[in-house]
C-alpha cells in the first residue's frame, strides 16, 4: 500500500570531490570524450535567440524542442524517457541471446516467462480459454462475504486495498495497511471535472468496457457499461485527492478489529484478513479512512450483479496484454491512444521486456549488474554521495531558519543517510514461482500470488532494510522516508547523467543536483516529518516548522500559477515535494560546485560559457522532455512532479547564482525580485 516515494528526477552522477577525479574531470575539458558535446552537454540544442531570462529551458534546449518529433510508439521523449530503451535493448539481448530453454534455472524462468508472452500465434490459437476458469470464480460467487473474499485474491480488482509495509511509526517491523484502491481511469478527477475534454474521455472510458465484455462475449454489455461507470464514479467521489493522500499524518490511523468494524462494517474485516494470511495481526493502519468507509457502503448497497459485472471488466482489461490481439489493441487504443495521445503501439518485444521485468526483475537485475556495473563505478558513486552530504551539512549549519533544537535533529538525520548503489547486496529468489511455457495469463497471476507470500512471509520478522523497491535495471532513483534511504540503480549510471569525461561543472549541474534532490526528500514537506530512524515523529520546534512551511507555501503559489496546457494548471500542493526537493537539491549542488572551485581555481571559458553557466545549462539539459497533451494532461491531474520545463524555470528563477551568471534583469519573463525568491537553504 505504501511504496517508497519514488523520484522522478534521475540520478545523475559523476565526477565532484577527489583531486584525482578532478584531473580526469580536468582533462575532459581539453579533450573531445564526452559523449554529449565537447565537455557533456550537447550545444546544437540550445536556441540562443531565446533570452535566458525569459525562457531559461527554452534557451537551453530550444533548438531540439522545436525540431526533435516524438516517435508514435511513445507518449513523452528526452533523455529520461529515451535512454529506458537503451537498458530495453540490454535486456533484450540478455534474454534471447540465452535462448528459449537455458540450463541455467533463473535464466529458463526469465526466458520461458519472455518467450510466453512473446508467443503471439499461440495466444490466438488459444483465445479467450484462458480466462474462463477466473471468471468461472466470478459466477461462483452467491453473496457478500464470497465476493469480499475474491476481491481479497491477488489478481482480482477491489475497492479496498490491502498491503503490507513498514510500520511509519515503527519502522522495524512490518504492519497491516489497507485504504482506497486504483479505479479503471488514471485518477478521481477523469471522472468529475466538467467540460468537453473530460466527457470525451468518458464516453470513450464507457465504449472501452463495452467493447472489453463484447470481445469476452459477455451479454448487455451496454447496460452493464453504464452500471459499472456509475459504480466507479461513486468510488471517485469518495476517495482522496492525490494532495490529501501525501500527508503523512493524516494517512496514518492505526485500528484494531472493534475499530475496524465500526469504521466500514459491511466489509468482513475477520474474513477477508483471514483469507488473506493476515489473522493474526491485530492492527491495520488505514489510511484513506473515509474513502474505506465509503467504498464498504457501495459493497453493501451496490447489487451484487453489478460487482459482478465490474470484477469481470476490470479482470479482462487488466490482463488484456496477455490476450488475444483485439483484446490488446482495445486497451491500448484507450489507455495509450486517447488517454495518453500515442500514435502507435510500443512493439512487442518491448512490452514483452518490461513485463518480465516487471514479474522478475531482480533475476535480471542481478545478471544486468554483473555485465554493466563494476566496482570502480560503485566506489565513484559512493563519493559523490558524501560529497553532497557534507555540502548538504554545511548548508543546515548555517540555516537562519532553523533553530538550533531542529538543526541537530536535521544533521543527525543527513548522518543517517543510508545510500545505496548500484544493485541490491542479495537478490529475491524466484525459484518457487512456477511458470508457464504456454500460459502467459497463468504467469501474471503466479507473479501476483508469488509476490504477496514474499510479503507474508516477511510478517513478524524485523523489518530487511536491504530490499530494494527499483530493480538494477531501472533507470530512475528514489528516496525512502521510512527507511530513511537513497536507492540509485545501476542503469541510471549512464551519460548524460554519469560520464567521467564530463566537465566538472555539468557533472555538479547534472549528478550533484540529482543526488542533492534525492537527499532533499527527507527534508521536503513530506520526508521532514520523518526523523533519522524513519519514524514518523514530529522532531521539529513550532518556530522552525512555521518558517519552514511559510516559505514553502510560497513555492506552491508559484507552481500554482503555471498553466502547461490551457486550463490545466500545475498544483502546486501536491508537487511541493518535488519542487523543494529540486530547488534544495539545486543550491546544494551549486555551493558543492562552488566549494570544487574554491579547491581548484575558476575554470576557463568554453564555448563562450562560464563554469556557472555551464552548471545551469547542465542542469536544463538534465531535463530535456517533452509529451504529448494527454500524458501531460494525466501528469498534471496526478502527479507530483511538476513538467520538465517547470522543474527548470521554476526552479532556476528563485536562484540568485542564476541571476548573476546570466544577468538576468527586471522586466525580464523570469525575473523575480529578491525578496520574493524561494530559498530551500
Amino acid at each position: 500500500m505504501r511504496l517508497p516515494r519514488l523520484a522522478a528526477l534521475l540520478l545523475g552522477t559523476s565526477l565532484l570531490a577527489s583531486p584525482a577525479l578532478a584531473q580526469t574531470a580536468d582533462k575532459a575539458q581539453t579533450a573531445d570524450k564526452a559523449k554529449y558535446g565537447p565537455w557533456g552537454v550537447d550545444l546544437t540544442t540550445m536556441d540562443r535567440s531565446v533570452k535566458p531570462g525569459d525562457d531559461f529551458y527554452g534557451y537551453a534546449l530550444g533548438s531540439w524542442l522545436r525540431d526533435a518529433p516524438i516517435p508514435a510508439d511513445k507518449a513523452r521523449i528526452g533523455y529520461n524517457y529515451d535512454l529506458p530503451d537503451e537498458t530495453e535493448i540490454e535486456v533484450r539481448k540478455l534474454i534471447e541471446d540465452a535462448g528459449p530453454s537455458p540450463s541455467d534455472p533463473v535464466l529458463r524462468q526469465v526466458a520461458t516467462y519472455y518467450h510466453a508472452f512473446m508467443d503471439e500465434a499461440g495466444i490466438e490459437a488459444r483465445g479467450t480459454a484462458p480466462l474462463k476458469p477466473y471468471l468461472a470464480r466470478i459466477d461462483a460467487v452467491q453473496n457478500r462475504l464470497d465476493l469480499e473474499l475474491l476481491m481479497a485474491d491477488h489478481g482480482y480488482a477491489s475497492p479496498i486495498g490491502i498491503g503490507i509495509s513498514a510500520d511509519e511509526k515503527d519502522p522495524s517491523r512490518y504492519t497491516v495497511m489497507a485504504g482506497q484502491a486504483g479505479l479503471g481511469l488514471p485518477t478521481r478527477d477523469y471522472y468529475l471535472l466538467p467540460g468537453e475534454k473530460y466527457e470525451t474521455i468518458r464516453k470513450a472510458y464507457r465504449a472501452y468496457i463495452v467493447k472489453i465484455q463484447q470481445l469476452a462475449g459477455i451479454p448487455d454489455a451496454e447496460a452493464k457499461a453504464d452500471a459499472i461507470l456509475a459504480l466507479e464514479t461513486s468510488l471517485a467521489k469518495d476517495q482522496w485527492t492525490p494532495e490529501a493522500r501525501r500527508d503523512p499524518q493524516k494517512t496514518y490511523n492505526p485500528m484494531d478489529r472493534a475499530q475496524l468494524a465500526k469504521l466500514a462494517p459491511e466489509f468482513d474485516w475477520d474474513a477477508v484478513l483471514g483469507d488473506q494470511g493476515l489473522g493474526k495481526m491485530p492492527i491495520v493502519v488505514v489510511r484513506e479512512t473515509t474513502a474505506v468507509t465509503a467504498a464498504a457502503k457501495r459493497l453493501g448497497d451496490v447489487p451484487l450483479a453489478t460487482w459482478k459485472d465490474w470484477l469481470r471488466f476490470r479482470f479482462i482489461s487488466d490482463h488484456a496484454a496477455v490476450l488475444p490481439k483485439a483484446f490488446d489493441a482495445a486497451q491500448f487504443d484507450f489507455y495509450g491512444h486517447t488517454l495518453r495521445d500515442v500514435q502507435a503501439q510500443s512493439e512487442r518485444w518491448k512490452r514483452g521486456v518490461r513485463v518480465v521485468n516487471g514479474a522478475l526483475g531482480e533475476a535480471i537485475g542481478k545478471i544486468y549488474a554483473e555485465r554493466h556495473w563494476g566496482p570502480a563505478a560503485e566506489a565513484l558513486s559512493k563519493e559523490l554521495v558524501e560529497d553532497l552530504r557534507a555540502s548538504y551539512a554545511d548548508k543546515i549549519k548555517a540555516a537562519a531558519w532553523m533553530d538550533a533544537p531542529t538543526r541537530k535533529e536535521a544533521l543527525a538525520k543527513l548522518a543517517a543517510f543510508d545510500p545505496r548503489i548500484g544493485h541490491p547486496e542479495k537478490y529475491i529468489d524466484y525459484a518457487s514461482m512456477r511458470v508457464s511455457a504456454t500460459d502467459p495469463l497463468a504467469n501474471d497471476l503466479a507473479s501476483d500470488d508469488f509476490e504477496w507470500k514474499l510479503q507474508l512471509s516477511r510478517l513478524g520478522k524485523p523489518v530487511d532494510r536491504s530490499l530494494w523497491e527499483m530493480t538494477p535495471q531501472t533507470v530512475n532513483a528514489y528516496y525512502d522516508p521510512v527507511m530513511n534511504q537513497v536507492t540509485f540503480p545501476a542503469a541510471q549510471l549512464q551519460p548524460p547523467f554519469f560520464d567521467p569525461a564530463a566537465d566538472p561543472a555539468v557533472n555538479y549541474g547534472e549528478t550533484g543536483a540529482t543526488i542533492g534532490h534525492e537527499m532533499g526528500h527527507g527534508f521536503d514537506d513530506e520526508g521532514r516529518q520523518f526523523d533519522a530512524s524513519g519514524k514518523l515523529r514530529d522532531w521539529w520546534t513550532p518556530q522552525a516548522a512555521e518558517r519552514y512551511t511559510a516559505h514553502a507555501q510560497a513555492l506552491v503559489k508559484q507552481f500554482d500559477a503555471y498553466e502547461p496546457i490551457p486550463g490545466v494548471h500545475i498544483k502546486g500542493q501536491l508537487t511541493l515535494g518535488e519542487n523543494l526537493a529540486d530547488l534544495g537539491g539545486l543550491e546544494v549542488a551549486y555551493a558543492a560546485y562552488r566549494r570544487y572551485v574554491a579547491r581548484h581555481g575558476e575554470p576557463k571559458v568554453l564555448d563562450g560559457l562560464t563554469g556557472d553557466q555551464r552548471f545551469f545549462l547542465a542542469y536544463a539539459a538534465s531535463w530535456q522532455g517533452k509529451g504529448r497533451e494527454g500524458a501531460v494532461r494525466a501528469q498534471l491531474l496526478s502527479d507530483p512532479h511538476s513538467p520538465d520545463k517547470y522543474r527548470v524555470n521554476g526552479i532556476v528563477r528563485n536562484m540568485d547564482a542564476w541571476y548573476a551568471a546570466f544577468g538576468v534583469k527586471p522586466g525580464d519573463a523570469l525575473y523575480v525580485a529578491p525578496e520574493a525568491r524561494v530559498h530551500v537553504w
